[in-house]
């Protein structure tokens, strides 16, 4: 006899289970966090080109207050380069200095976001506080992701576990 609580297989099929929840590495998620935050840097600047009078002004040689010059697109390259050289360094640096860079990057990109607003009007006042926000809560999520990276004490069994994964080294007789 059945209790009310027993399923089959085919009363529960997977589709309508709970989801599996894999476990991300955290070098995906940081990964996947420079790879959004690249993105909105990149689409917030052609929008940038929208508001009246950017496109005559940038014709007219300046962006914001600067002059346009081969050392300011220098710094726009080098601030779009480096989310996207940390999308790559994420996912293949080794994790203590993954670590490490990550949380230098993140903390040294916050401000870099934040001047953003330098050029912002009362305008655009809500596009900048929405723009820049997105940007730093992502910072916010590398930080955090990158902090909180857990440290795990490799058990006996992990060890030969990993030992057994290695390939039969064999050495040549003469």
């Amino acid at each position: 006899m059945r209790t009310p609580q027993s399923h089959t297989a085919l009363e529960n099929p997977p589709s309508q289970s709970t989801l599996e929840d894999l476990r991300m590495p955290v070098q995906a998620k940081l990964a996947a966090a420079w790879t959004s935050l690249m993105f909105l840097v990149i689409y917030i600047g052609y929008f940038h080109l929208y508001q009246p009078g950017e496109i005559d002004e940038i014709r007219g040689g300046d962006i914001f207050e600067f002059d346009i010059s081969g050392t300011l697109m220098s710094i726009f390259f080098v601030i779009i380069a480096i989310p996207a050289l940390m999308v790559m360094l994420s996912m293949t640096l080794p994790a203590r200095v993954n670590r490490a860079t990550n949380l230098v990057v993140a903390s040294l990109y916050i401000p870099i976001m934040v001047f953003n607003a330098a050029g912002a009007t009362w305008d655009y006042a809500l596009y900048y506080a929405l723009t820049i926000g997105v940007e730093v809560l992502i910072l916010a999520f590398i930080l955090r992701s990158a902090g909180t990276w857990s440290r795990r004490t490799a058990s006996p069994a992990t060890l030969a576990a990993s030992l057994d994964s290695e390939p039969l080294r064999t050495t040549q007789q003469a």
